[in-house]
Protein backbone atom coordinates (compact mmCIF):
# COMPACT_ATOMS: atom_id res chain seq x y z
CA UNK A 1 0.00 0.00 0.00
CA UNK A 2 1.40 3.38 -0.95
CA UNK A 3 0.27 6.42 0.89
CA UNK A 4 0.91 10.06 1.17
CA UNK A 5 -0.48 13.44 2.72
CA UNK A 6 -0.37 17.03 1.25
CA UNK A 7 -2.73 19.56 0.95
CA UNK A 8 -4.23 21.38 -2.10
CA UNK A 9 -6.81 22.79 -4.07
CA UNK A 10 -9.63 21.36 -6.00
CA UNK A 11 -9.68 22.04 -9.59
CA UNK A 12 -12.78 19.76 -10.89
CA UNK A 13 -14.89 16.96 -9.24
CA UNK A 14 -16.87 14.58 -11.13
CA UNK A 15 -19.66 12.03 -10.15
CA UNK A 16 -18.19 8.14 -9.81
CA UNK A 17 -20.89 4.98 -9.09
CA UNK A 18 -23.30 6.04 -6.76
CA UNK A 19 -22.31 8.09 -4.36
CA UNK A 20 -18.21 8.83 -4.78
CA UNK A 21 -16.78 11.13 -6.67
CA UNK A 22 -13.17 11.38 -8.93
CA UNK A 23 -11.48 14.86 -7.70
CA UNK A 24 -8.58 16.42 -9.39
CA UNK A 25 -6.50 18.71 -7.14
CA UNK A 26 -3.16 20.94 -7.43
CA UNK A 27 -1.41 19.73 -4.40
CA UNK A 28 1.63 21.52 -3.20
CA UNK A 29 4.05 18.45 -3.29
CA UNK A 30 2.60 16.15 -5.42
CA UNK A 31 0.98 18.42 -8.50
CA UNK A 32 -2.22 17.87 -9.97
CA UNK A 33 -3.45 14.55 -8.88
CA UNK A 34 -6.81 12.61 -8.64
CA UNK A 35 -8.60 10.12 -6.74
CA UNK A 36 -11.68 8.83 -5.24
CA UNK A 37 -13.50 10.10 -2.45
CA UNK A 38 -15.93 8.43 -1.29
CA UNK A 39 -19.31 9.98 -0.58
CA UNK A 40 -18.19 12.75 -2.03
CA UNK A 41 -21.40 12.85 -4.21
CA UNK A 42 -23.90 12.69 -1.10
CA UNK A 43 -25.07 15.72 0.91
CA UNK A 44 -22.59 16.01 3.19
CA UNK A 45 -19.36 16.13 1.10
CA UNK A 46 -21.10 17.59 -1.89
CA UNK A 47 -20.39 21.04 -0.84
CA UNK A 48 -16.99 20.45 0.53
CA UNK A 49 -15.78 19.55 -2.78
CA UNK A 50 -15.96 22.51 -4.83
CA UNK A 51 -13.53 24.52 -6.66
CA UNK A 52 -10.89 26.05 -5.34
CA UNK A 53 -11.66 25.05 -1.77
CA UNK A 54 -8.29 23.73 0.00
CA UNK A 55 -8.01 20.29 1.70
CA UNK A 56 -5.95 18.39 3.24
CA UNK A 57 -5.49 14.96 1.85
CA UNK A 58 -4.18 11.63 2.37
CA UNK A 59 -4.08 9.19 -0.68
CA UNK A 60 -3.57 5.84 -0.64
CA UNK A 61 -3.46 2.99 -3.07
CA UNK A 62 -2.07 -0.07 -3.61
CA UNK A 63 0.22 0.63 -6.73
CA UNK A 64 1.97 3.47 -7.91
CA UNK A 65 -0.47 4.02 -10.83
CA UNK A 66 -3.83 3.40 -9.40
CA UNK A 67 -5.83 6.32 -9.19
CA UNK A 68 -6.40 5.65 -5.74
CA UNK A 69 -8.23 7.06 -2.76
CA UNK A 70 -8.10 10.24 -1.05
CA UNK A 71 -9.55 11.09 2.68
CA UNK A 72 -10.18 14.66 2.81
CA UNK A 73 -10.21 17.22 5.31
CA UNK A 74 -11.64 21.09 4.65
CA UNK A 75 -8.97 23.47 5.42
CA UNK A 76 -10.47 26.43 4.17
CA UNK A 77 -13.57 27.43 1.85
CA UNK A 78 -13.30 29.96 -0.64
CA UNK A 79 -16.99 30.11 -1.16
CA UNK A 80 -17.47 33.03 0.33
CA UNK A 81 -15.20 35.04 -1.97
CA UNK A 82 -17.19 34.59 -4.94
CA UNK A 83 -20.68 34.04 -3.87
CA UNK A 84 -22.42 37.37 -5.45
CA UNK A 85 -19.56 38.29 -7.37
CA UNK A 86 -19.77 36.95 -10.78
CA UNK A 87 -16.39 38.13 -11.97
CA UNK A 88 -15.11 36.53 -9.15
CA UNK A 89 -16.25 33.58 -9.66
CA UNK A 90 -15.68 33.46 -13.58
CA UNK A 91 -11.53 34.57 -12.13
CA UNK A 92 -12.05 30.94 -9.86
CA UNK A 93 -13.70 28.99 -12.81
CA UNK A 94 -10.82 30.21 -15.15
CA UNK A 95 -7.66 29.42 -12.99
CA UNK A 96 -9.01 25.70 -11.86
CA UNK A 97 -9.75 25.24 -15.37
CA UNK A 98 -6.36 26.55 -16.96
CA UNK A 99 -4.09 24.01 -14.21
CA UNK A 100 -6.40 21.44 -15.13
CA UNK A 101 -5.85 21.60 -18.98
CA UNK A 102 -2.08 23.08 -18.72
CA UNK A 103 -0.52 20.70 -15.62
CA UNK A 104 1.29 17.04 -16.31
CA UNK A 105 -0.62 14.52 -13.85
CA UNK A 106 1.65 13.83 -10.93
CA UNK A 107 4.52 16.70 -11.77
CA UNK A 108 4.93 18.87 -8.42
CA UNK A 109 5.17 22.65 -9.58
CA UNK A 110 5.72 24.01 -5.93
CA UNK A 111 6.38 27.37 -7.17
CA UNK A 112 3.03 27.95 -9.31
CA UNK A 113 0.89 26.24 -6.30
CA UNK A 114 2.01 29.26 -4.18
CA UNK A 115 1.16 31.64 -6.92
CA UNK A 116 -2.19 30.19 -7.41
CA UNK A 117 -3.03 29.88 -3.54
CA UNK A 118 -2.15 33.41 -3.55
CA UNK A 119 -4.32 34.49 -6.35
CA UNK A 120 -7.75 32.52 -5.11
CA UNK A 121 -7.25 33.94 -1.57
CA UNK A 122 -7.17 37.01 -3.38
CA UNK A 123 -10.27 36.80 -5.09
CA UNK A 124 -11.66 38.49 -2.53
CA UNK A 125 -10.67 42.04 -3.13
CA UNK A 126 -12.15 42.94 -6.12
CA UNK A 127 -9.54 45.74 -6.68
CA UNK A 128 -6.53 43.39 -6.30
CA UNK A 129 -7.22 39.89 -7.79
CA UNK A 130 -7.93 41.08 -11.73
CA UNK A 131 -3.95 42.06 -12.10
CA UNK A 132 -2.69 39.68 -9.96
CA UNK A 133 -4.59 36.82 -12.35
CA UNK A 134 -2.96 38.50 -15.36
CA UNK A 135 0.08 38.20 -13.63
CA UNK A 136 -0.52 34.45 -12.86
CA UNK A 137 -1.32 33.72 -16.59
CA UNK A 138 2.17 35.02 -17.57
CA UNK A 139 3.63 32.41 -14.73
CA UNK A 140 1.76 29.65 -15.96
CA UNK A 141 3.51 30.07 -19.54
CA UNK A 142 6.59 30.40 -17.61
CA UNK A 143 6.08 27.03 -15.66
CA UNK A 144 5.15 25.63 -18.63
CA UNK A 145 8.29 26.48 -20.52
CA UNK A 146 6.83 29.31 -22.70
CA UNK A 147 8.19 32.06 -20.67
CA UNK A 148 7.92 36.08 -22.63
CA UNK A 149 10.69 37.53 -22.70
CA UNK A 150 10.04 41.76 -21.45
CA UNK A 151 12.89 42.54 -19.77
CA UNK A 152 14.59 44.41 -23.01
CA UNK A 153 13.53 45.27 -26.72
CA UNK A 154 13.98 42.65 -29.05
CA UNK A 155 15.33 44.57 -31.88
CA UNK A 156 17.61 47.07 -30.30
CA UNK A 157 17.91 45.59 -26.56
CA UNK A 158 17.14 48.79 -25.08
CA UNK A 159 14.69 48.60 -21.44
CA UNK A 160 13.15 51.93 -22.06
CA UNK A 161 9.69 52.36 -23.75
CA UNK A 162 8.81 48.95 -23.78
CA UNK A 163 5.09 48.99 -25.63
CA UNK A 164 4.71 45.52 -27.88
CA UNK A 165 5.53 41.76 -27.58
CA UNK A 166 6.47 40.07 -31.21
CA UNK A 167 3.29 37.28 -31.76
CA UNK A 168 6.31 35.09 -33.04
CA UNK A 169 8.87 35.46 -30.77
CA UNK A 170 7.25 36.49 -27.23
CA UNK A 171 9.91 39.26 -26.42
CA UNK A 172 9.08 42.93 -25.71
CA UNK A 173 9.56 45.23 -28.36
CA UNK A 174 9.85 49.35 -28.29
CA UNK A 175 8.25 52.47 -29.83
CA UNK A 176 10.52 53.60 -31.68
CA UNK A 177 11.54 50.10 -33.25
CA UNK A 178 8.35 48.51 -34.16
CA UNK A 179 7.76 51.02 -37.10
CA UNK A 180 5.46 49.81 -39.49
CA UNK A 181 5.19 46.73 -37.55
CA UNK A 182 3.30 48.20 -34.54
CA UNK A 183 -0.34 46.67 -35.83
CA UNK A 184 1.39 43.52 -36.41
CA UNK A 185 2.46 43.17 -32.83
CA UNK A 186 0.66 42.50 -29.37
CA UNK A 187 0.23 45.08 -26.57
CA UNK A 188 2.61 45.11 -23.77
CA UNK A 189 0.99 47.41 -21.37
CA UNK A 190 2.32 48.89 -18.18
CA UNK A 191 1.40 46.48 -15.61
CA UNK A 192 3.16 43.16 -17.07
CA UNK A 193 6.27 45.63 -16.49
CA UNK A 194 5.44 46.01 -12.96
CA UNK A 195 5.24 49.50 -13.76
CA UNK A 196 1.92 51.25 -12.33
CA UNK A 197 -0.69 52.90 -11.01
CA UNK A 198 -2.63 50.16 -13.66
CA UNK A 199 -5.14 51.31 -15.67
CA UNK A 200 -8.68 49.29 -15.88
CA UNK A 201 -7.91 49.24 -19.83
CA UNK A 202 -4.38 47.57 -19.04
CA UNK A 203 -6.02 44.25 -17.87
CA UNK A 204 -7.76 43.75 -21.16
CA UNK A 205 -4.76 44.25 -23.18
CA UNK A 206 -2.33 42.11 -21.15
CA UNK A 207 -5.18 39.38 -21.55
CA UNK A 208 -4.73 39.41 -25.25
CA UNK A 209 -1.24 39.22 -25.09
CA UNK A 210 -1.15 36.29 -22.46
CA UNK A 211 -4.24 34.63 -24.16
CA UNK A 212 -2.76 34.31 -27.80
CA UNK A 213 0.45 32.68 -26.40
CA UNK A 214 -2.02 30.21 -24.24
CA UNK A 215 -3.98 29.66 -27.43
CA UNK A 216 -0.55 29.44 -30.39
CA UNK A 217 2.15 28.00 -28.01
CA UNK A 218 0.73 26.14 -24.85
CA UNK A 219 -2.44 24.39 -26.28
CA UNK A 220 -0.67 22.68 -29.35
CA UNK A 221 2.06 21.48 -27.13
CA UNK A 222 -0.71 19.60 -25.34
CA UNK A 223 -2.42 18.08 -28.48
CA UNK A 224 -3.99 21.00 -29.86
CA UNK A 225 -6.69 21.00 -27.47
CA UNK A 226 -9.24 24.13 -27.39
CA UNK A 227 -8.15 26.23 -23.79
CA UNK A 228 -10.90 26.23 -21.68
CA UNK A 229 -14.18 28.15 -22.23
CA UNK A 230 -14.02 29.50 -18.72
CA UNK A 231 -10.78 31.75 -19.84
CA UNK A 232 -13.05 33.21 -22.71
CA UNK A 233 -15.91 33.74 -20.23
CA UNK A 234 -13.64 35.62 -17.89
CA UNK A 235 -12.32 37.85 -20.59
CA UNK A 236 -15.49 38.93 -22.28
CA UNK A 237 -16.74 39.61 -18.21
CA UNK A 238 -13.91 42.03 -17.52
CA UNK A 239 -13.97 43.54 -20.97
CA UNK A 240 -17.37 44.50 -20.10
CA UNK A 241 -16.54 45.96 -16.96
CA UNK A 242 -13.47 48.04 -18.15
Amino acid sequence: MIEWRDEGAVLTVRPHGESAAIVELFTAAHGRHMGVVRGGAGRRMAPVLQPGTQLAVTWKARLEDHIGSFTVEPVRSRAAHVLGDARALAGLNALTALLSFSLPERAPHPALYARSVTLLDLLGHADAWPLAYLRWELALLEEMGFGLDLSRCAVTGERDDLVYVSPKSGRAVSAGAAGEWADRLLPLPPCLLGQGPVRAEEIAEGLRTTGHFLEKWLAPALGDKPLPGARARLVDLLGRRM
